[in-house]
């Protein structure tokens, strides 16, 4: 349930920002302006608004596809406070997936960055905690890959793309919401790491 009101949140916030480039520019992650002009509202609301159309569909897509099943699953674990606790993954994921973007842009009014990619990562990460072994499927490949082996090919590429710089995408929001959405459930149950690398080992033996 409260997966499905984030997705309808963000499509009508994002709907109305794509419509209107001053809703967009206002709402927009700018590290300047939250650390000069402290408009901290910011670290919230640009994981609310998508560049264009194929950006919000893939960010809700993912969301849609990874979302419920890490709710159950929280739910499962912790009864009824699970929603609550999923809620708090998605919402502290926008904010610590741009925390060293805010340290390395905080001096340039240009820049700027949307989505809710570093939030669907978390989510992402989250489920490869509790399910390391569930495929995932890259695109239109018929094989899907085991979740553990797909996270870590994710970091790297993530890493090493941040460190080129080549493109517009956010890979260090990439980077830091999906290692926060690993570590997120640790704080609260610590010994889910030990059942994550148990389904591993079981999977080689």
């Amino acid at each position: 349930m409260v997966n499905l009101i984030i997705i309808v949140v963000s499509v009508l916030i994002s709907v109305i920002a794509i419509m209107r480039k001053d809703v967009f520019y206002r709402l927009s992650f700018n590290a300047y302006a939250i650390a000069h002009q402290n408009q901290w509202y910011r670290l919230l609301t640009y994981g609310f608004i998508h560049a264009n159309w194929m950006h919000l569909l893939i960010n809700m897509f993912v969301l849609w596809m990874f979302g419920e099943i890490v709710e159950d699953a929280y739910v499962f674990l912790f009864d009824n406070k699970g929603h609550v606790m999923y809620l708090l993954l998605y919402i502290t994921s926008i904010l610590f997936s741009t925390m060293y973007d805010l340290r390395i842009y905080k001096e340039d009014y240009n820049y700027h960055a949307v989505g809710a990619s570093g939030a669907t990562s978390a989510v992402i990460f989250a489920s490869i905690l509790l399910y390391p072994l569930q495929k995932i499927y890259i695109f239109f490949i018929p094989i899907g890959i085991p979740a553990f082996i797909f996270g870590i090919l994710f970091l790297l590429y993530s890493m090493y793309m941040a460190r080129k710089n080549m493109d517009n995408i956010g890979h260090t929001a990439h980077f830091f919401g999906a290692v926060y959405g690993f570590l997120f459930v640790l704080m609260f149950d610590y010994k889910l790491i030990i059942a994550f690398f148990i389904q591993i080992v079981q999977m080689f033996s």
